[in-house]
């Protein structure tokens, strides 16, 4: 990817954009799902932090992709998943 062609969001940006929660992304989407170097970054070392949209966008989506609509599963608290 093209650092030129990246787009930029804060939180509240990345939030209006998924539809969750400025606290959901912050407490439990953030180093979680959305990976520090890879989803966002802090500029200059500071606390701010900015999401890169592409990959945000390009991840979201790949759990359904992996496992389309259709396959019943059951996730289970160990992590695993129940077949139905």
């Amino acid at each position: 990817m093209n650092t030129e062609e990246l787009t930029y969001l804060t939180t509240d940006e990345l939030s209006t954009r998924i539809k969750y929660d400025v606290r959901t992304i912050r407490e439990r989407l953030k180093d979680s799902v959305l990976i520090e170097g890879v989803h966002y970054f802090r500029p200059f070392g500071g606390r701010k932090i900015l999401y890169i949209w592409e990959s945000v966008q390009r991840d979201m989506m790949s759990e359904s992709r992996d496992r389309p609509i259709g396959i019943s599963a059951i996730p289970m608290a160990n992590g695993g998943v129940l077949h139905a």
